[in-house]
């Protein structure tokens, strides 16, 4: 009963829509004294060189025997454009938040040394 089975892979974009990549069907002989016993297949599926950046979205594996159909969690997969560099402006942030601590710091003593200097 179990040992013919179909395999279809497929992804869903950003928008919910479902399309198929690929699909194939299988039928395993069950060796001589393994009947009855539970077994793991792996079968591995590449994608090859994503079309464009509208490839992004959740890649499933499904497997579908006669009355029982099992999904896989998925794998999602973000597609940039070539040339793509993300953009990190850590550094950036924290000298910017630096320098403008430094100017309070500086003000603020200029303030008070002005009151104290004010007030004698």
């Amino acid at each position: 009963k179990y040992t013919k089975f179909s395999i279809f892979y497929y992804w869903i974009n950003s928008l919910g829509q479902k399309s198929f990549i690929y699909s194939r069907s299988e039928n395993i002989a069950i060796p001589s004294g393994k009947e009855n016993k539970t077994a793991t297949i792996s079968y591995d599926h590449r994608i090859m060189q994503l079309e464009n950046t509208s490839s992004t979205g959740t890649y499933y594996c499904e497997v579908k025997w006669n009355d029982i159909q099992k999904m896989g969690k998925g794998v999602f997969v973000l597609a940039r454009g070539t040339g793509y560099i993300e953009a990190s402006y850590g550094w950036e942030i924290l000298i910017a938040l630096t320098v403008i601590l430094a100017a309070l710091s500086i003000t603020a003593t200029a303030l008070l040394l002005w009151k104290r200097k004010a007030s004698c």
